[in-house]
């Protein structure tokens, strides 16, 4: 996906490069080839190529103030400089490997980064709703904010009903809070629309939905109900996880286990912790799993 993923944007920044060859100052293509290196630099990132990262951002950083010099009123260029403030305050923060590159920066400023966000969110004309799925995700990430994380889910959903990745973020800020019924009545839906084959609704959001759904029945003591939906999401998770477990299925299948010590069928417990053992270690998964192994869940 990542390699596809890229390939677009370079396609966008040979057709941004051709345009620039006979107008160097077209604003157009100085906004677009600055939002595909920008982009392509943040994908970098999440990847932890910090070098590749820095150079994107560097380049995407030189557009921004080139194009803001062609259009110094256009709200959406404030789109850039606000990701751009943000995380080059935060990450060095979160990344300490970062730090190094960023003596060639210009400094960040976290809350003028929001502001310049915010800005982009209500008044921006193409930029406007990347804005705002970038004010939903720094501030449930980074700023660990939920009440503003769901404040623009909100208001992305009144646009956007049908997307799963805006409901998951809604559903998430429940999660954060420990509030399993309501963040339960989000992923259900979610499940129901995956179920019905919606667009955009495939195994990744629907493992994610059944767990959330089965977790709430796990803690509202709905044994048979929460083993029907963990059942479907390791199921999934062992169709998805590639390289190694998800925390899905190592929570999952430690889950199960207890589950089934509770329904008083031990020996399916004991599979799912020796399951649970053979999984990499997450949290005290494999601490719990030994000490269900010694004396049943709930005895």
């Amino acid at each position: 996906m990542d390699d596809e993923f890229i390939e677009q944007l370079e396609e966008v920044i040979d057709i941004c490069d051709r345009i620039l060859e006979k107008n160097k100052n077209n604003r157009d293509a100085l906004f677009f080839k600055g939002g595909a290196v920008g982009f392509r630099g943040r994908l970098l990132g999440i990847r932890e190529k910090w070098l590749k990262a820095a150079f994107d951002g560097k380049e995407g950083l030189e557009l921004l103030y080139r194009f803001y010099k062609a259009d110094p009123q256009n709200p959406d260029v404030q789109f850039g400089f606000g990701i751009y403030h943000y995380y080059a305050e935060v990450i060095p923060e979160k990344f300490p490997a970062v730090k190094p590159f960023m003596i060639f920066f210009p400094n960040g400023d976290r809350e003028k980064g929001l502001s310049e966000l915010e800005y982009v969110a209500l008044k921006g004309r193409y930029a406007r709703i990347e804005s705002r799925y970038f004010l939903m995700t720094l501030n449930f990430q980074f700023e660990e904010n939920m009440d503003e994380t769901r404040k623009w889910a909100s208001i992305l959903l009144a646009d956007y009903p049908n997307n799963p990745n805006f409901q998951k973020y809604y559903g998430l800020t429940f999660v954060k809070e420990n509030r399993y019924d309501k963040a339960s009545e989000i992923f259900r839906d979610i499940y129901s629309k995956c179920v019905r084959g919606m667009q955009g609704y495939n195994d990744y959001y629907k493992r994610e939905a059944s767990y959330y759904v089965g977790l709430n029945y796990k803690n509202t003591n709905n044994i048979d109900s929460a083993i029907y939906f963990f059942k479907i999401s390791e199921n999934l998770s062992r169709k998805l996880d590639k390289d190694e477990e998800s925390g899905f299925l190592i929570n999952t299948a430690l889950y199960l286990g207890m589950l089934y010590d509770l329904k008083g069928d031990r020996q399916q417990a004991i599979k799912y912790y020796r399951e649970a053992l053979k999984m990499r270690e997450r949290s005290n998964s494999h601490k719990l799993a030994e000490q269900y192994l010694k004396k049943p869940y709930g005895k």
